[in-house]
């Protein structure tokens, strides 16, 4: 089945105090999601994009009570290759797809990931999947880090791409996770309010220390408490990268089995099925889960909530934390 859509899909963005005194091509790479800026500045001197009405330059600086409008292009050929690989659909109809992630696939190519990805899956799967400026993330209006797992959400046409993009930057869908965190966490419930940006020395990390932090903010709540470990629920308002594992590290309670941000020691031993085991040997990945998400259908506006179940991994290292006690 053909889901692609013909309809031109207009883009408005009214400037309001905030995006004043931005540059135009700032502010559309900002506002649409896998838009880069250099693509913006390309559609804006292509003349794709006018403010009020009149073409501009990538450089213009934007004033308040102005309204850019533009129209994005057909997505370009995507240099990608369709694969064969099984997907676990919670949910699928003609606007959206719905996944379980599992953990160790990357959602989308990069460099040393151009194949076994989602993207790859998804192609294969929707022929048709449209994407955006030629990105090589079609569908994609948020991800999950390679070793994270649970509730994905795809877009199959540029109307529902933009509208769930526009629901992430407008806080207006809900993203709830399940982390195993080192140590006991004390406190009931609490936010970690403190900016996210590329780590100063080692910029393959974020930090909350960074010349170019962004706001971020995550709610969280204790479900269980354990020996050496805690289970929590955290809702995130914001999407920084690795935003979860940067706020819980920045309080010193990292997630279990975290290699970039975590602590080397990750618990003492604990007994499973009556046998002496170190933790460490069942844990193979951060212990995170994208457990719910909830959103407004793109096309409806029907509210929506979508569960991923807890995968084995997490499950086998609550049993054994929970053996310990």
């Amino acid at each position: 089945m053909n889901y692609k859509t013909t309809k031109p899909v207009v883009i408005p963005i009214p400037i309001t105090e905030s995006e004043a005194g931005q540059r135009i091509d700032i502010v559309i790479s900002s506002k649409i999601l896998s838009c880069t800026r250099s693509y913006a500045s390309k559609l804006i001197s292509e003349g794709r994009f006018e403010v009020d009405g009149v073409t501009r330059k990538p450089g213009y600086h934007l004033k308040i009570g102005e309204l850019i409008t533009g129209i994005l292009p057909d997505p370009e050929p995507l240099p990608l290759n369709p694969e064969p690989i099984s997907l676990d659909i919670i949910y699928e109809d003609p606007h959206i797809i719905v996944l379980n992630k599992q953990p160790g696939i990357v959602v989308h190519p990069s460099p040393g990931h151009d194949s076994g990805t989602i993207v790859n899956a998804i192609l294969y799967h929707c022929p048709d999947l449209e994407g955006i400026g030629g990105k090589l993330r079609p569908g994609i209006v948020h991800r999950l880090d390679k070793n994270t797992s649970g509730v994905l959400l795809i877009a199959k046409t540029s109307e529902s791409h933009q509208n769930l993009s526009d629901q992430f930057k407008t806080r207006k869908i809900d993203k709830r996770y399940l982390a195993i965190v080192q140590d006991v966490v004390k406190d009931d419930a609490g936010e970690i309010r403190l900016p996210i940006g590329r780590h100063p020395i080692d910029r393959k990390k974020m930090s909350t220390v960074s010349r170019s932090a962004r706001e971020a903010l995550t709610f969280w709540k204790v479900k269980e408490r354990f020996r050496d470990a805690t289970l929590l629920e955290l809702t995130i308002k914001t999407g920084r990268t690795h935003q979860i594992r940067v706020h819980c590290a920045a309080i010193n309670h990292p997630v279990l089995g975290d290699p970039v941000y975590g602590r080397q020691k990750t618990g003492r031993y604990v007994k499973i099925n009556g046998t002496k085991t170190d933790i460490r040997q069942i844990i193979h990945r951060q212990m995170l889960h994208a457990r719910t998400l909830v959103l407004n259908h793109p096309v409806t506006n029907q509210s929506m909530s979508f569960e991923a179940p807890i995968p084995e991994d997490i499950q086998q290292v609550l049993s054994a934390l929970r053996a310990s006690l």
